[in-house]
């Protein structure tokens, strides 16, 4: 079954335990921890052993499955750190973005060689690494990220299929999708009003507020069917308790109604 969760960012204002409980007052199944450098560190992976038995317990507490952690980074430090505290912790899936620049072909040989290296560190300790296409980046729409599912070979690498960022890349995420299915792992989720750069304020990443069809992409999931997490990532500025949790709820409901009308939940 697809598990439903949110990327603690949304509450990057909060301490986790905050973030945990407004996530399963929304509906959740799980969050995805963020570990995100200078934006939300609920996951610090230079203290993540002494964090380690607080954020199992929080999350034993509202009994939350723990999806994915979000690193972004590339920086090959912070990633084994992020493995390492995975493989404690209990987190399967680290997401990060590909870096580089787009439309540069040694932009992106460098990053599919990076990541390529790092897959293989990952199934070390028996967690997947994932990649989403990001704009800007030199993964940035569907035939760069064919690209990488073509490099690189390791079964601990996946991709975390982001539709707000394929969309904003002049596609259409509900069509997309079947072409790199095969190797999705995990699905960050949001809506955007436009075609970007930027997915817009927090409130219109909400989904269904946006211009995205996303039960077309959900409909594309069920269809493949995939069954893994999809956690929903809004980004921006702090938004305070009750802002984030309206955001949260009316997501979950919206995902939720379009997963019941598929047949899925």
């Amino acid at each position: 079954m697809i598990k439903l969760g949110v990327n603690s960012v949304l509450f990057k204002g909060y301490s986790f335990r905050e973030a945990a409980e407004a996530i399963k007052n929304a509906g959740y199944d799980g969050l995805e921890i963020s570990a995100i450098k200078g934006m939300c560190e609920h996951l610090d992976l230079d203290n993540w052993k002494a964090q380690k038995n607080e954020i199992k317990s929080v999350m034993e507490e509202f009994n939350l499955e723990m999806l994915s952690t979000e690193v972004a980074s590339l920086d090959e430090e912070r990633l084994m750190k992020a493995f390492e505290a995975g493989a404690e912790i209990g987190i399967p899936i680290i997401n990060i973005g590909p870096g580089g620049k787009s439309d540069d072909e040694e932009s992106l040989k460098a990053s599919l060689e990076k990541i390529a290296k790092m897959s293989e560190k990952a199934s070390e300790f028996g967690v997947i690494l994932c990649v989403k296409a990001h704009v800007g980046a030199s993964i940035y729409n569907t035939p760069t990220t064919l690209k990488a599912i073509d490099y690189i070979k390791s079964d601990n690498f996946g991709i975390d299929m982001d539709p707000s960022h394929i969309y904003r890349a002049g596609e259409l995420p509900e069509e997309a999708l079947h072409k790199v299915i095969h190797k999705v792992r995990h699905i960050h989720i949001r809506d955007c009003k436009g075609r970007g750069p930027s997915p817009g304020e927090p409130k219109l990443q909400t989904c269904g507020r946006g211009d995205i069809n996303l039960f077309g992409y959900f409909k594309a999931m069920v269809d493949a069917k995939y069954d893994g997490p999809v956690c929903l990532e809004v980004i921006g500025p702090e938004q305070d308790m009750v802002s984030a949790s309206i955001i949260a709820a009316e997501s979950y409901g919206y995902m939720n109604a379009c997963l019941k009308i598929l047949g899925a939940r």
